[in-house]
């Protein structure tokens, strides 16, 4: 990164953990339609954070260069990916706006860029419980919550009437976003069979999606399955990422713990979802990490933190660096379940962000990157031919 690391302060660091708990209430009361929809991606716009070369350094494991790349992308992409961000806003207020600044354009970037390789990128700003709002909890009211939530319905109601026209959809999302996707999902597409034809899969990372203890199914969805075969489509990819044990107080990957709970579900009998995207079937694989050159909206907080995880920034030319300095296998440590991460010879050491409870909640969207993309290349694939 070109400017050096800015710690956050120790308390905002402790209550980022609230992140997702904040967006387990959304959608709980009904809200008013919200305004017409502000697209922080989406085809045509003029300034388009999702539409970014491609061009890759490959790094070793301890940063060094090892060539470059371009990987093909497709002109006339046949489906389209549905992103919602996670918790990033530095608005002061207790709610953002749907103002799009530099750490959404960032944000969006760094989690949705790289899948425009496969499908035509829609990403709708919300007004999403900031920052500032995780540090107030009591001055988050449901109201904020439920608007929150009606701004990504609305905006997929929008994009179904208007720019879907049948196409199949691939659904992204980490954190808060993974939250409010798992309610979307559950009421919008899951129980309505016309809308779930339509969908590819579901990347629901870093947000606690719900299964039925020791199945596959059940939980968050009735009808929708986690992906175990790179073959099989209308299924969910969910996991968050350890490189140690998780604590008994983790934030991520505990069913019944407050972050698991999206508008007031029960989660007896459930367990948290993980699933290897390197390895649909389980076991251990190689993971393949991609992430931008750019550092992230230098001056944020989000900003300051990824300076912290340890991934190498080595001086390139091109947009993204691409590594495999890990391998990962879903493992389950007294009922939690997470994706655990070990490095390969020379791989760095990274640092859990706020503390270990969080694991490397920071780097859940790029550690296995091009693991995801290579996923849904082949679900594209078979969802055109059919």
């Amino acid at each position: 990164m070109s400017h050096g690391p800015r710690r956050a302060p120790r308390a905002l660091m402790t209550t980022l953990a609230a992140a997702a708990c904040a967006a387990a209430a959304l959608g709980a009361a009904t809200a008013s339609a919200s305004a017409s929809t502000t697209w922080l991606c989406k085809p045509g716009l003029k300034s388009n954070p999702c539409a970014m070369g491609l061009g890759t350094t490959v790094i070793s494991p301890t940063g060094e260069t090892e060539g470059t790349l371009t990987p093909a992308q497709t002109k006339s992409p046949k489906i389209d990916c549905f992103y919602v961000y996670p918790t990033v806003s530095d608005q002061k207020t207790m709610q953002a706006t749907r103002r799009i600044d530099p750490e959404e354009r960032s944000i969006a970037l760094y989690q949705a860029a790289r899948y425009s390789s496969e499908c035509r990128i829609y990403a709708p700003m919300y007004r999403q419980i900031t920052l500032a709002g995780l540090l107030k909890p009591d001055a988050v009211t449901a109201k904020m919550r439920a608007s929150a939530y009606a701004d990504v319905r609305d905006a997929w109601r929008d994009y179904l009437k208007h720019d879907n026209k049948g196409r199949g959809v691939v659904f992204i999302g980490h954190s808060q976003g993974t939250f409010v996707l798992r309610q979307l999902i559950a009421q919008e597409v899951d129980k309505q069979a016309a809308v779930r034809k339509r969908m590819v899969s579901a990347l629901l990372l870093g947000g606690n999606v719900l299964v039925k203890k020791g199945k596959k199914d059940g939980g968050d969805f009735q009808h929708l399955k986690a992906c175990t075969s790179a073959t099989q489509l209308r299924c969910v990819v969910a996991f968050s990422t350890f490189n140690a044990a998780p604590p008994e107080t983790a934030v991520f990957g505990r069913a019944g713990e407050g972050r698991s709970v999206v508008a007031g579900q029960s989660t007896a009998g459930t367990e948290v979802l993980c699933t290897n995207p390197a390895a649909l079937a389980g076991g251990s694989a190689p993971l393949t990490s991609l992430y931008p050159s750019a550092p992230f909206a230098p001056g944020s907080t989000i900003g300051a933190l990824t300076t912290q995880v340890g991934l190498p920034t080595p001086s390139i030319s091109t947009p993204w660096i691409e590594a495999q300095a890990f391998s990962g296998q879903c493992t389950s440590t007294n009922g939690i379940n997470v994706l655990t991460i070990t490095g390969v010879t020379g791989a760095p050491s990274l640092k859990t962000l706020p503390d270990a409870t969080w694991g490397l909640h920071l780097v859940d969207a790029n550690i296995a990157l091009g693991n995801l993309v290579t996923l849904v290349h082949g679900q594209v694939a078979r969802y055109t031919a059919h």
